[in-house]
């Protein structure tokens, strides 16, 4: 089975084990609560302006209610050291409408700086809609932080 196969048999079966469970809302809108999925974020400027952060991350079931088995590729753009390019495994937990990602380095994928400490990303999140969520990284530094559903198709 090649890989591109694998994903979109993989999409197929969500697909079917999400739309026999009770995921919509009336209307057919998404459930405001669920926050599976696919996400891009971005942050806010940082360190005086000078950095960025965007990427995506992608949440999956985890056996325990109100967690969630995570990945996220993050990539920061700071004027004074370049790109740097992250993959990064998180958990995350679920608080009501709070979302706290913590996150776990696997590969610096690209860095223009030799021997730059990376520092995981981690973020604390409030869930506002079914495609929105809110709040901030909690890293290295602080910044606001937005996290939209991506809503990409398959390539």
């Amino acid at each position: 089975m090649t890989p591109r196969f694998a994903r979109l048999a993989a999409l197929v079966l969500a697909a079917g084990l999400f739309s026999s469970t009770p995921a919509l809302a009336a209307g057919g809108d998404k459930d405001p609560t669920d926050v599976l999925g696919t996400w891009s974020f971005q942050t806010k400027p940082y360190r005086q302006g000078q950095c960025l952060m965007t990427g995506t991350m992608y949440l999956s079931p985890h056996p325990e209610e109100g967690q969630y088995t995570c990945e996220l590729t993050a990539v920061e753009v700071c004027s004074m050291w370049g790109r740097s390019v992250v993959r990064q495994s998180c958990q995350a937990r679920r608080f009501g409408d709070q979302v706290s990602i913590r996150s776990q380095i696997e590969e610096m994928l690209e860095s223009k700086v030799e021997g730059l400490i990376y520092v995981p990303d981690n973020f604390t999140l409030t869930v506002e809609s079914a495609d929105r969520m809110f709040g901030a990284l909690v890293s290295a530094v602080t910044a606001p932080a937005e996290f939209r559903r991506a809503s990409n198709g398959i390539s």
